[in-house]
């Protein structure tokens, strides 16, 4: 009797110890003396039983395959529930997830996320995401999670700009999220109009409350409404390979986003290896939200990815006119120190068929390394980007923010080498450099180039004031405009930002505050034509333009 009470409080623990450890697995793991087996009862809770056998094999081990868990892996039935509880079972025991090889793994519109917490290899084996017909198109089909719980700072009322400290107690380093809702920024112009975001701010501190001024605090809070903590884990977490295909959404072309992919939510993760494809894109089709998706988390690193863009459709807007809808495979978020590494795609980074790959918002530190992808884009602003040894393709650099703006070593196939977006203010609040690049205005079709694009017309409110990068250093560029239109007269250096604006006449409601200084070094074009100002010269009157030796 005794025994049987020892050994039914163990099965109660090690069952208590699952739900406690990811409770939002919504998965009872338990360990009676029986064969190892996954149900699902009525409610849509996943039952998973492993003997002590297994427990015991499994451990010596230090991984669990999926296939220990009933995963069928013919590429007809759904393993998701299999997935889900290998994944379940290993974060409670600590131990490393690994897929088949040879398996191809289905997986169906019922809504169920995998939680990873453990290091995972999905290797060699095939996934393939059917998105015909789906449950809630919000659900992932991955969430890479963290065990450490949020929680909220008290005392915090206020921040400034740049401040270096917080006065908080803290476990250990976290990532601090603040919003300030009586405050909207990134109001937001044009066909995509809306009433803008809510002031908010993401930063990293130390046990000790010191901000670190890598990523630093980027605005005045005033007031402070809502913020939250979340402990960082410090020990990396490594997911690799995996040959994912998703059959696309045959919805119909508006705003309701698809976010069935892979969601990255735990910091210090690096993702190695993964492909991704896409099929069966038809006539419709509901946009994609990123299939790596990656948000409240700092420290993360996509390295040799293979990627894919979406196919581009077109809905109506907010302004009521028809507008091409914004679809990625790649999506940043709230997110720190974030680096995409040898990362390619398989369709032409040149057709503009297919949507630019990726989108970001409210991010710092975001770099682009030794990657051939069709676009780079910061909507809702970021802190500090740098692209290097890269080549870009027809949606080219689109950025908005504040920093350091770093492109070097690279090729540049879009409109222009960077265009800072105009819905947002075409504001970038710092220093942009181009250095040893090549420009090939909108991939060699005949245009007259500009090497920084965008539109302010100084009558909207955006939320916040608008510049121009301070100052622009050019150096080593190399601009290909052989293919130009006639009467081209040269690459300029700002496209004309304002055509309304050609004398002392114009007033702007809310200034654009200009750049001060433009530095010119090896800036050479094959059409032999001189790089010049703008069009509009009256615009840019004030910039100075040097030729540093």
């Amino acid at each position: 009797m005794k025994c049987m009470i020892l050994m039914c409080l163990s099965i109660c623990a090690v069952a208590a110890m699952g739900q406690i450890k990811s409770p939002h697995d919504n998965v009872v793991i338990t360990s009676e003396n029986t064969k190892t087996r996954t149900y699902t009862d009525e409610n849509g809770v996943l039952h998973v039983n492993v003997s002590p056998k297994d427990i015991h094999k499994y451990k010596a081990a230090k991984s669990v395959h999926y296939s220990d868990f009933s995963a069928k892996g013919d590429g007809k039935t759904d393993d998701i529930d299999a997935i889900r509880a290998t994944h379940a079972f290993a974060n409670m025991h600590g131990l490393a997830v690994k897929a088949d090889d040879r398996a191809i793994y289905y997986i169906g519109g019922k809504e169920r996320t995998a939680f990873i917490q453990t290091d995972t290899d999905f290797g060699q084996a095939a996934f393939i995401i059917d998105d015909t017909e789906v449950e809630n198109r919000n659900a992932s089909v991955f969430t890479v999670s963290s065990g450490l719980k949020p929680f909220k700072p008290e005392g915090i009322t206020s921040l400034k700009r740049n401040q270096k400290k917080i006065e908080a107690s803290l476990p250990g380093p976290c990532l601090i999220t603040v919003t300030n809702s009586n405050v909207k920024q990134y109001i937001r112009f044009g066909l995509n109009q809306n009433s803008g975001s809510s002031q908010t701010d993401i930063f990293v501190v130390d046990k000790n409350g010191n901000v670190d001024m890598n990523a630093p605090i980027i605005w005045d809070f005033d007031q402070i409404t809502d913020i939250t903590a979340l402990p960082i884990d410090e020990t990396p977490l490594k997911i690799t390979g995996g040959r994912f295909t998703t059959i696309a959404n045959k919805a119909e072309s508006k705003y309701t986003y698809y976010n069935r992919n892979i969601a990255i939510r735990r910091s210090h993760v690096l993702l190695e290896g993964l492909e991704h494809r896409i099929k069966g894109e038809d006539d419709q089709g509901a946009p994609y939200g990123g299939f790596i998706n990656i948000g409240d988390c700092a420290n993360v690193t996509v390295k040799s990815a293979i990627l894919t863009g979406h196919k581009t459709y077109n809905t109506i807007g907010a302004a009521g006119k028809p507008v091409s809808m914004g679809t990625y495979d790649l999506s940043v978020n709230r997110a720190l120190n974030i680096s995409f590494v040898n990362c390619s795609q398989t369709n032409d980074i040149n057709d503009n068929m297919y949507w630019g790959i990726l989108g970001s918002n409210f991010c710092k530190n975001l770099l682009y390394d030794h990657c051939t992808l069709s676009r780079f884009d910061a909507h809702q602003g970021v802190a500090n980007a740098t692209i290097r040894n890269s080549t870009l393709g027809h949606m080219g650099i689109n950025a908005i923010g504040s920093g350091l703006l770093l492109i070097e070593n690279s090729t540049i196939r879009g409109r222009s080498i960077v265009n800072l977006r105009p819905d947002y203010g075409s504001t970038w609040q710092g220093e942009l450099i181009i250095r040893n690049c090549v420009f090939v205005p909108a991939g060699g079709k005949p245009v007259s180039a500009s090497l920084i694009s965008g539109s302010y017309s100084g009558q909207h409110d955006f939320g916040y004031t608008c510049y121009m990068p301070e100052k622009i250093t050019i150096e080593n560029l190399r601009i290909d405009d052989s293919q130009h239109p006639e009467n081209y007269q040269g690459p300029a250096i700002f496209a004309n930002f304002n055509p309304e604006m050609t004398d002392a006449s114009y007033q702007e409601k809310y200034p654009y505050v200009k750049t001060r200084e433009v530095i010119l070094k090896g800036v050479t074009t094959v059409s032999g034509k001189a790089v010049r100002v703008s069009d509009n010269g009256f615009m840019f009157r004030d910039v100075k333009v040097r030729e540093a030796r």
